[in-house]
């Protein structure tokens, strides 16, 4: 049976904009790039994928080793970043002194607190601790 999210992608024109803001202002560590069509980090146990959506959409040529079938999405999308309710604290302060915006700041009716910022390509990043959700990590 399913077990959890094993990844999840957003995407970013500039590439080299989200390696910065997810590698250097979030501090998740880096573990695959293709310049033009690709970065991916480290999250916990899950892995955070960032792609230019116009190279995604191009399908892989016949026998390719790596038939991935051809994705890409307009617009903004969302991504939630789970962090110890004891560490929200920190990263605030890290997000504000790398001089990122908090666009919401609040407590959920079961009093977890989630923080809400843009990446440089404007998705949604959303902070919060697995408790938002029931989860127990």
């Amino acid at each position: 049976m399913l077990t959890g999210v094993l990844e999840a992608a957003v995407y970013a024109d500039d590439l080299e904009e989200a390696r910065r803001f997810y590698g250097q202002v979030l501090g998740l560590t880096e573990i695959a790039a293709r310049r033009g069509r690709h970065v991916f980090f480290r999250c916990g146990g899950s892995v955070v994928l960032v792609f230019c959506a116009e190279a995604t959409r191009t399908p892989p040529p016949p026998g390719a080793a790596l038939p991935v079938p051809p994705h890409g999405a307009t617009g903004a999308g969302h991504l939630c970043l789970a962090v110890a309710e004891a560490d929200m604290a920190a990263l605030v302060t890290r997000l504000q002194k790398a001089g990122v915006a908090i666009e919401a700041d609040f407590c959920w009716p079961n009093g977890v607190r989630s923080v809400y910022v843009r990446d440089p390509a404007g998705n949604s990043v959303e902070f919060a601790a697995p408790r938002l959700w029931g989860l127990d990590r």
